[in-house]
């Protein structure tokens, strides 16, 4: 790009593993110091954060299902909840560090290569890897299929535990309790919904929040902004990449402007915006 970009992701249901080639990333989250890394990993998170390159980054990133990941490290992810991390840092026994897939993938000719690799290799180490539950893989299933609105109770009926061993299991396997995970999927949806051109009243009673206030309460601790704030920005003139969100067909980033001389945190650019406007 011609200039650096700044950009604010909010919580999806999903673990991220970037694989960097060259150039390093910034990630800021409020509560932690700032990590500038070329590989990322990053576990289930509940709150935002602010990614920054300084206009050239290039990589891949894989977004793995929280179980997933669980079966590639083997770390206990309620260790990384709203962390970031160097991917060889984790206490892992891949046979090959992160940095070496890396800089294979980098080395290679062209994108079918580099996923053909991938696919190899995340195979090999899925194998070897620690074994998920079919109980844990079951229950996220449940709950991603209906956007966190299945209660805790009757998911732990759905697959034959207590409510307190489900989440003891969810939150080693997942990261997250089943609670907070279907905070997320619900967010994931209302986040969905407002882009998409549904009133703030709406989207709360389709995705099970209380009320309107209980919807932008819950937006506002998990995205750093309100709803109507998000909707705003998506629809500003920012220059942006046909790659703007990480998941196809949701709403889960923001392109920010010029980073200010002083922020209060992830949300703070949005006093700036609401001046422009």
């Amino acid at each position: 790009m011609t200039r650096p970009r700044r950009r604010l992701e909010t919580p999806i249901g999903a673990a991220t593993l970037l694989l960097g080639f060259d150039q390093p990333v910034r990630i800021t989250r409020a509560g932690r110091a700032p990590d500038t890394l070329v590989s990322v990993y990053c576990g289930p998170t509940t709150t935002p954060a602010v990614g920054e390159h300084g206009g050239r980054v290039s990589g891949i990133e894989v977004l793995l299902a929280p179980w997933a990941a669980f079966t590639l490290f083997g770390t206990p992810q309620h260790e990384l909840v709203n962390r970031t991390v160097d991917p060889d840092d984790l206490p892992h026994t891949l046979a090959t560090p992160l940095r070496e897939l890396a800089a294979a993938l980098a080395a290679l000719p062209g994108w079918a290569e580099r996923f053909g690799l991938l696919d190899e290799v995340f195979t090999r180490w899925r194998e070897a890897g620690t074994p998920s539950s079919e109980r844990v893989v079951r229950a996220w299933s449940l709950l991603v299929r209906t956007d966190g609105a299945i209660p805790v109770p009757r998911l732990a009926e759905e697959v034959g535990w207590s409510v307190r061993h489900l989440e003891n299991r969810f939150r080693e396997q997942i990261g997250l309790g089943p609670k907070a995970a279907a905070r997320v999927l619900r967010l994931q949806r209302a986040r969905r919904l407002l882009t998409a051109g549904r009133g703030a009243a709406e989207t709360a009673a389709l995705c099970g929040f209380y009320d309107q206030a209980h919807l932008s309460g819950e937006f506002k601790a998990m995205t750093g902004c309100t709803p109507m704030e998000f909707t705003r920005a998506r629809r500003l003139p920012v220059p942006v990449s046909p790659a703007m969100d990480r998941m196809t067909g949701e709403a889960t980033s923001l392109v920010l402007p010029a980073r200010p001389h002083d922020r209060s945190g992830p949300g703070a650019h949005f006093s700036k915006t609401r001046r422009v406007g």
